[in-house]
């Protein structure tokens, strides 16, 4: 006779259902926790818990369905209970239950992960209408509600969030201003020389900074509806003030049915969570580890991760997962501005400190190093305005390893850079994804136990899928590992073709093949179907076939619109237009170094006024026009090609805009005529195709008012001729240009860059921008040098020929399309209707129609 034993569940409550709440119940699931819990989630918010480290982005498009972490049905596959919307307003510890507005619920277990709030500092006036903060979703509506009517904006507290919500209200077109307590931006990440810098460069981005000022009390406004009152009576009127002075953990549950509580606030806990009630659990920013309070994501998901270990023993088995702290560095882009801080940044917790210091003011990099007494560890840095050399420091900070001879060296430019560590000089114990706490040693394991690839490891570790910032590391890692292991990577451009972009653009021009077709019949991989040349480009995918269309343009110049190459083109190519979020597009003709006519700018405020486009003037002296439906764009470019110009290439690969200054022409200061050589340069190449989009910038002198050492070509004037600098770029990850060559004639320089684009063109991978293609290219900036200045491979005529053959047979697009109906037919909607798209919804907004 047997006998079965029936274990009931417990009751798991967790109250909080933001990031690390929501992480903990991820966590649980993946341990079975659901098979001993029944698990229960009360949410405040009516949102599903969503992503904070990116909620800006609320405001440029995303909604919050896109910022959710996860959906309804998760909870409901996994048997767990999710109630949004629904507070939680008391807790009975005596009775085990939790007290709700629907009534109570009892809990074996209850964890806290009820997070923050935003501090409102005590001042005579901040509860006024228009007085917000910057932390939900809902705060966030409420700003932008508010921001209709109102043209100035102020944010209280220069920290990080401080200036995430400044940016915020300048993406509203608010005149914005920061008030800052302390004597300068972000005090606890940078010291007052990078803050000095920080100030400069987001006064430059033309938001005001208040710093060391104290606000007395927000009373009625003149002008405006508020006026702020500072310590010495100076005053500063706004619409709108938005509180972001730190956080306060919210303890209120925690507080009323007494539990321990810090001095200054938060849930006391051990190493295993626990809070002094061994029933109750805290996580997150409501948690008070070792008096520390963590702000951060990471921390939390850490916190989620030994509170699972501690809920899944018991108190008589080993313990499960613990908490020891946590590495509060962190790598930022405010308002497109790097800063990062590492361990000691400020060097007030290490005796005997040493300090590295390094300031660019033309370049505005600021870097710092502190170092152990002895010269060989790297206990903290600060970065401002360049986060390069980033992650280097991170592995030498926390990994212990010995700096080099020179630790200065590591933060001083050279030609070379800063060297990257190689993945073979990372210990085990190496944090490669800070998020999910995955070190090296995990990653190894996980392709021991069989993992062939990075998509495996990812899904196996979740390496990489929180703030994406390890995704480069992870990958070196990765390659490397399999490597080691003689796993051959394949390096492939995709499963269509064994071959990395470089060979296929070798195979392409030495065999002379011109078409998609024929390349896949001849050089496809052995498991591609060998179908005739009419009917290959319906094979190949999303990867192969741009990549291939961008090398057979680079080759050939031929029009991408001809029937042979229309099928390989995206969206934007296939229409020659950048689609919008609500599937209009937008048009952009070339303005060659932003110089125009009075003629011609009547014509574009003619047709944007004819066809309702809205119309922004760009950082690239361009006049964007966005609101095209699909089947007016040619009426548009039939317009405006009469009226003398030509494809703009904005949806393009290839080159977007030469900036200029306005040069000797019309300044003071002016040596060259920058106008005149942006104009010939943007002529000459603006047909070329690339593996990525490309930016020029000719400075008429060294005050560099074209920004010409944030682009991938830059030319600066000298008494002498021109320097050219190469590889940089502005976007996700700024990099400041090179120095190539000085002084150079403009026949020289030309044929200088003539070589290099050319070189950059046949090399590069796919999608990859010069400054990452320099980065990886081996020998750096010199090797460069080599080939294309002292033409040490002997390549400089064919180069030089290639670029011809590209100038040579450059034909605006556009004016191609519209001389084709056959090509026209692809400019609408419905295959057999003209009706217009009826789910393209606009609205009104400063005079102008943008999407509803």
């Amino acid at each position: 006779m047997s006998t079965t034993s029936l274990t009931t569940k417990q009751s798991l409550i967790i109250i909080g259902n933001g990031m690390v709440g929501h992480h903990l119940v991820e966590q649980l699931v993946e341990q079975g926790a659901t098979e001993r819990y029944d698990i229960v989630v009360f949410g405040e918010e009516r949102h599903l818990a969503y992503d904070r480290v990116h909620l800006s982005e609320y405001f440029s498009g995303r909604d919050a369905a896109s910022l959710a972490l996860s959906t309804r049905g998760y909870y409901t596959e996994h048997g767990v209970t999710l109630h949004l919307h629904a507070a939680v307003t008391g807790i009975d510890r005596e009775r085990s239950e939790v007290i709700t507005d629907q009534g109570r619920h009892p809990y074996n277990r209850l964890v806290l992960a009820t997070g923050s709030t935003p501090f409102v500092p005590p001042i005579p006036g901040s509860d006024r209408e228009n007085c917000l903060v910057y932390r939900t979703l809902d705060d966030l509506d409420a700003i932008r509600a508010a921001a209709k009517n109102a043209t100035t904006g102020v944010v209280v507290g220069g920290g990080l969030l401080g200036l995430e919500a400044a940016n915020a209200l300048r993406g509203l077109d608010l005149d914005t201003a920061v008030v800052e307590f302390a004597p300068r931006l972000m005090p606890m990440q940078v010291d007052s020389e990078g803050g000095g810098l920080l100030q400069e460069k987001i006064e430059a981005l033309g938001v005001q900074v208040l710093t060391g000022r104290v606000t007395q009390r927000i009373e009625n406004g003149e002008a405006s509806f508020h006026r702020m009152v500072f310590q010495d009576e100076k005053v500063l009127e706004t619409d709108l003030i938005v509180f972001s002075a730190g956080i306060r953990p919210r303890d209120e549950l925690a507080r009323d049915c007494g539990l321990e509580i810090g001095e200054r606030g938060g849930v006391v806990i051990d190493d295993r969570c626990l809070t002094s009630d061994p029933a109750i659990l805290a996580v997150g920013e409501v948690a008070l580890w070792n008096n520390s309070i963590f702000g951060l994501v990471a921390p939390g998901y850490q916190m989620a991760k030994a509170a699972t270990g501690t809920l899944l023993t018991s108190s008589s088995e080993p313990q499960g997962g613990t908490f020891h702290g946590a590495d509060m560095s962190t790598k930022l882009k405010l308002m497109g501005v790097d800063v990062g801080a590492i361990g000691d940044a400020h060097g007030d917790r290490t005796p005997g400190a040493k300090m590295f210091r390094y300031l660019d003011e033309i370049k505005q990099q600021y870097r710092k190093l502190v170092v152990s007494s002895d010269g060989r560890r790297l206990v903290g840095a600060m970065l401002v305005g360049d986060n390069s050399v980033y992650d280097t420091l991170l592995q030498y900070y926390a990994n212990g390893l010995d700096l080099p001879e020179d630790p200065a060296a590591l933060i001083l430019p050279s030609s070379e850079g800063t060297p990257a560590l190689g993945p073979d000089a990372l210990p085990e114990t190496a944090m490669i994804c800070s998020c999910h706490n995955v070190t090296k040693g995990d990653i190894r394991a996980t392709l021991d136990a069989g993992a062939v690839d990075l998509g495996t490891v990812k899904d196996s570790t979740r390496a990489s899928t929180g703030c994406g910032g390890c995704t480069a590391l992870l990958k070196s890692v990765v390659d490397h590992e399999l490597e080691a292991r003689g796993v051959k990577v394949d390096k492939s451009i995709c499963e269509h073709f064994h071959y990395t972009r470089q060979e296929l653009y070798d195979i392409v021009r030495v065999e002379g093949i011109k078409t998609f077709g024929e390349l896949i019949d001849k050089h496809g991989s052995p498991d591609t179907h060998k179908l005739g040349s009419s009917s290959a480009p319906m094979l190949g995918c999303d990867i192969c076939k741009p990549a291939v269309a961008s090398i057979l343009a680079s080759c050939f110049n031929e029009p991408i619109t001809d029937a042979a190459h229309i099928p390989l083109q995206d969206t934007n190519d296939t229409f020659m237009a950048n689609m919008q979020k609500n599937g209009t597009y937008s048009v952009v003709p070339r303005v060659p170094g932003g110089e125009i006519t009075p003629d011609k700018l009547v014509v574009l405020g003619r047709v944007a006024k004819k066809y309702e486009l809205y119309t922004k003037i760009t950082g690239g002296q361009r006049i964007d026009l966005f609101g095209a439906r699909l089947e007016d764009l040619p009426a548009i470019w039939g317009e405006l090609i009469e009226a003398g110009f030509e494809t703009g290439h904005a949806y393009g690969k290839s080159l977007r805009t030469v900036k200029s200054c306005v040069g000797s022409t019309w300044c003071r200061y002016g040596v060259q005529d920058s106008v005149g050589m942006a104009i010939y340069l943007e002529n000459r190449y603006k047909g070329l195709r690339a593996p990525h989009k490309i930016k020029f910038g000719v400075s008429g002198c060294t005050r560099e008012c074209a920004e010409a050492q944030s682009k991938d070509v830059g030319i600066i004037a000298t008494e002498n001729g021109w320097n050219l600098y190469v590889c940089g770029n502005g976007g996700m990850r700024p990099r400041h240009a090179e120095l190539l060559a000085t002084d150079m004639d403009e026949e020289t320089m030309v044929r200088t860059i003539d070589r290099f684009l050319m070189f950059y063109v046949r090399t590069a991978d796919r999608l990859q921008r010069t400054s990452v293609w320099r980065e990886n290219l081996e020998g750096g900036l010199d090797y460069i040098k080599q080939v294309v200045v002292d033409d040490s491979l002997g390549l400089g005529a064919e180069l030089d020929s290639q670029m011809q053959t590209v100038v040579d047979n450059y034909e605006c697009e556009w004016a191609n399309a519209i001389k084709d109906p056959e090509k026209l037919k692809r400019f609408r909607t419905f295959i057999n209707d003209a009706r217009p798209d009826p789910d393209i919804i606009v609205t009104e907004e400063r005079g102008q129609l943008r999407p509803a």
